[in-house]
């Protein structure tokens, strides 16, 4: 009997972690925060969870859960949300879902949109009073309200249960590309939506727009161009807001909101066009500009501009976050914004002063006749840059055995700090990708920022538009429709960049029909914008160029390109080796700890691995990576992100890599965590297909044996 006691004892003991792990669910803060309740975690947009079931310690137990096959293949960049046990995705043609979070079994599925309509899109918002609980997502340029329970269209938002993204914008936006790609921002009973638009001439404004959630009717309107009398007018020629030639300046990577205060943060993006900007002279306010909002009226609190009269495509590339800090023995409600170019500026919610000095600083201002470029450009003295913010002959990378070419490259590229384009090429570090992407920062409640970042550098360079003909009628070509509008990516000889996910054009006649083609151009397809503005004659005019079929047409009348433009641009070109890696040194990609408190960094790692680099015996490198990472009370970082299909997990503390495991394909999204039934889960959608990865077509949950 004694013997037997001992036993039991000895049993329990070392059953005892595993006991512990099943009561550390049963903390209050755990029991309220086991959902994933909005789009990154929440409204203060910090990717964070109280969860710690999965800690330090245990992570390295983690498997398989579930997986969930979405039945269409292709990139997924849906953020999950998970509430009342329930999981809420998108598959890769945009199919909302709903799942049992803990067993990924299907409950419902919404299928009235058209699948030749799919764009990628990173989630949904939700919204509830009562039994009536609503999903909010998009299709093209229409928002769709959906019944949470049953999965049914809610007829009575809008017209038949969707409304138009077009509807608080100018007139000229009428027929032009306009979809949102992230989800809304919700504010007692509105949403406030973020929208892509075309970034090349005559793009739509980029107005930002609140909804009511009940009705679908139109609440507000921040005009982000402003129209006469209203602040930031004389920072554009006196007809910008009514130039069909000129747009953008959107929020399309997100916006968060402080409840308490009722204030929105809304970043912006570029003026269109977004490379040459001689038709809009001056600051361009409110583009690239973090926007303090009144989230019910949308009136005006505060700005700051990060790129005054931006002709390098420096978008705001993710939603603030917003979090707390310790500055100079105060405490002090702030809010973050990371950038494409791997700075970080924090600011007063309130007032908007900064909390770290930032400085106006002297660029360069000669750039292609008739364009005017802004003398000074802001940059922060902290926090530490995540990103290199320089190359010089000694970054070309050693792996090369071109390597002198390489050189010869970078010494006839221009380069340098806010260097503008020319008829060469400009070398643009960080890249067209970040630095930060869509993916955003992490933040934990020390105030401590994490963030991935891309170590890329991009050839970027203009043509002058030759678009008329010696009588100086406009000629309407595919050739000149294609330049106009698709050789940014798809580059003047159709060869594309498959690695930066730009396929070719050049064998399309045997790939795809006539009328799929006209279909994807009108419709867009992935994160290619529907060319909507144009009319099915140039379309086809399109199609006969890509097939060698056209016949050489000249108009009276200028028919879908702007006379006035004089330069077009020459396409997202990557500075990459004969074996199309990077052709700087690594590091590729990381991973950055920074503290809000300080400014300072905290620790960094490389982040993704080239495996047949690491078997020769070179150090990780990192690889580009798209998708933001998640953090947890645990005191872990997950994220997957990278191209060589792995999910990870690091110590917030230290950096250090303590769990991972392959993935069915790349996870090009950001993870979410949430707990069901006392058992925390991480799941992330794993779709591939960027940077020439395989297709997947799953979401993928783990959990503790």
């Amino acid at each position: 009997m004694k013997t037997k006691i001992i036993r039991y004892l000895f049993y329990g003991l070392a059953l005892l972690p595993i006991f512990s792990i099943g009561l550390q669910q049963c903390t209050p803060e755990e029991r309220h925060g086991g959902a994933w309740p909005s789009y990154l975690g929440g409204d203060d947009r910090n990717h964070y969870s109280p969860l710690q079931q999965i800690d330090t310690a245990n992570v390295n137990l983690l498997r398989e859960a579930w997986v969930y096959h979405t039945g269409d293949s292709g990139e997924m960049q849906c953020n999950p949300l998970i509430i009342d046990g329930k999981l809420y995705a998108l598959t890769a043609s945009n199919q909302l879902f709903a799942l049992d979070a803990a067993t990924g079994e299907e409950l419902w599925r919404f299928r009235e949109v058209s699948e030749g309509q799919s764009h990628v899109n990173r989630g949904m918002a939700y919204w509830a009073k009562g039994n009536d609980k609503r999903l909010l997502f998009t299709s093209q340029s229409y928002l769709y309200a959906i019944d949470a329970e049953t999965g049914k269209s809610i007829t009575s938002f809008g017209e038949s249960g969707r409304i138009s993204l077009r509807t608080g914008l100018s007139e000229s936006a009428a027929d032009k590309f306009v979809v949102s790609t992230t989800p809304g921002t919700i504010y007692q009973d509105l949403i406030m939506m973020p929208i892509r638009v075309g970034e090349g001439v005559s793009a739509a404004p980029g107005y930002i727009q609140a909804f009511n959630v009940v009705t679908g009717k139109l609440a507000w309107v921040f005009r982000t161009i402003p129209h006469p009398g209203e602040l930031g007018y004389e920072t554009w020629p006196e007809q910008a807001y009514k130039d069909p030639a000129i747009g953008g300046a959107n929020n399309w990577a997100g916006m968060a909101v402080d409840q308490k205060r009722g204030i929105v943060f809304i970043p912006t993006g570029s003026a269109a066009f977004d490379f040459y900007g001689g038709n809009r002279k001056g600051e361009n306010l409110f583009a690239n500009s973090l926007l303090a909002l009144n989230a019910k009226t949308g009136e005006y609190i505060w700005h700051f501009q990060a790129v005054h009269h931006d002709v390098w495509d420096r978008d705001f590339p993710a939603p603030p976050n917003l979090t707390t800090v310790q500055r100079k023995g105060r405490t002090v409600d702030v809010v973050a914004q990371i950038t494409k170019s791997g700075h970080t500026f924090v600011f007063d919610r309130e007032t908007g002063e900064a909390i770290f000095p930032i400085d106006e600083v002297p660029v360069p201002v000669t750039g292609v006749p008739g364009e005017e470029l802004w003398p000074t450009q802001p940059i922060p003295q902290l926090p530490v840059p995540f990103s290199r913010q320089s190359l010089s002959e000694a970054d070309i990378t050693t792996f090369s055995n071109k390597r002198d070419s390489l050189i010869d490259i970078f010494r006839q590229a221009n380069k340098g700090l806010f260097q503008p384009l020319g008829l060469t090429p400009t070398l643009l570090f960080p890249g067209a990708d970040g630095g930060a992407e869509w993916g955003g920062a992490a933040v934990d409640k020390q105030g401590i920022l994490y963030v991935n970042s891309n170590e890329m550098a991009w050839l970027f360079s203009l043509s002058a538009t030759n678009n008329k003909d010696q009588s100086n009628k406009v000629i309407s070509s595919g050739r000149n429709l294609y330049s106009s509008h698709c050789v940014a990516c798809h580059k003047p000889d159709l060869s594309g960049s498959p690695e930066s996910g730009y396929p070719a054009l050049t064998d399309l006649k045997e790939r795809m029909s006539r009328d799929s083609i006209s279909d994807v151009i009108a419709l867009g397809r992935g994160m290619m914008p529907g060319l909507t503005h144009i009319s099915e004659r140039e379309r086809q005019s399109i199609v006969n160029y890509l097939f060698g079929e056209e016949k050489e047409e000249v108009m009276t009348e200028q028919v879908g390109l702007v006379a006035d433009e004089p330069y077009t641009f020459n396409g997202y070109n990557k500075f990459l080796d004969e074996q199309q890696y990077p052709a700087i040194t690594p590091p590729w990609g990381t991973l950055t700890a920074i503290n809000l408190n300080t400014g300072k960094h905290i620790w960094q790692v490389p982040l993704g691995e080239f495996k047949e680099l690491t078997a020769k015996g070179i150090p990780l490198t990192g690889t580009e990576n798209y998708g933001g990472p998640v953090v947890t009370a645990g005191g872990l970082l997950f994220i997957a992100a990278t191209k060589d299909k792995m999910i990870r997990a690091f110590s917030k503390d230290t950096g250090k890599l303590l769990w991972e495991h392959e993935l069915p394909a790349s996870g090009f999204a950001t993870p979410a965590t949430y707990q069901v039934n006392g058992k925390q889960y991480v799941v992330i959608a794993c779709g591939g297909t960027k940077l020439g990865t395989s297709k997947g077509d799953s979401y993928v949950a783990f959990a503790l044996p």
